[in-house]
């Protein structure tokens, strides 16, 4: 990697100026289903919309301050339907990214199937910078690959936006 590309996701959004996109494309990620937010989830407890302070930090901080300086934050997630769990709890809590700035949609695995998509999840900073999210099978991560390559780039961009252009906005998304 070279020594001028940040390696910490932080300093990577942190540099943005224009827009940072991340295409996800899994139906599970890393769930620890002894305890957590997850676990709490299934259990009835739900984020309440007026108590800001109770949901996902410092995450959504990190959002605010991006979109406040001019950075347009866009989520696209590719899942089947029916959707697992997981991805149930996903929907269920993503108002509170809207509500801190992020645009978000959804588009059902069968209208993806003849996108050209990149293997792993992304973010792609200001157009010009990948990190891949490496996961194995159970959803566990296996860190993170940044690339200033231009073809996989343009591979990023491209796939994203197509997404995109078919996802339907969080809002108007029925997941049942």
């Amino acid at each position: 990697m070279p020594s001028n590309v940040p390696s910490s996701f932080r300093d990577l959004l942190d540099g943005c100026t224009r827009s940072a996109v991340h295409l996800e494309m899994r139906d599970v990620y890393a769930v620890d289903y002894e305890q957590g937010p997850f676990v709490d989830w299934r259990a009835g407890s739900r984020y309440d919309p007026d108590d800001r302070v109770s949901w996902w930090r410092p995450w959504l901080d990190v959002v605010v301050e991006a979109v406040g300086r001019g950075v347009a934050i866009r989520r696209a997630r590719v899942v089947s339907e029916p959707v697992s769990e997981y991805t149930r709890y996903l929907y269920d809590n993503t108002f509170t990214n809207v509500a801190a700035g992020e645009q978000v949609r959804w588009l059902p695995r069968r209208l993806a199937s003849d996108l050209a998509l990149p293997g792993n999840d992304f973010w792609l900073f200001d157009g010009r910078l990948v990190q891949w999210n490496h996961f194995a099978g159970d959803g566990s991560s296996q860190g993170p690959e940044v690339t200033e390559d231009p073809a996989a780039v343009k591979l990023c961009a491209d796939a994203f936006e197509a997404v995109w252009d078919r996802a339907t906005p969080h809002d108007q998304y029925d997941i049942h």
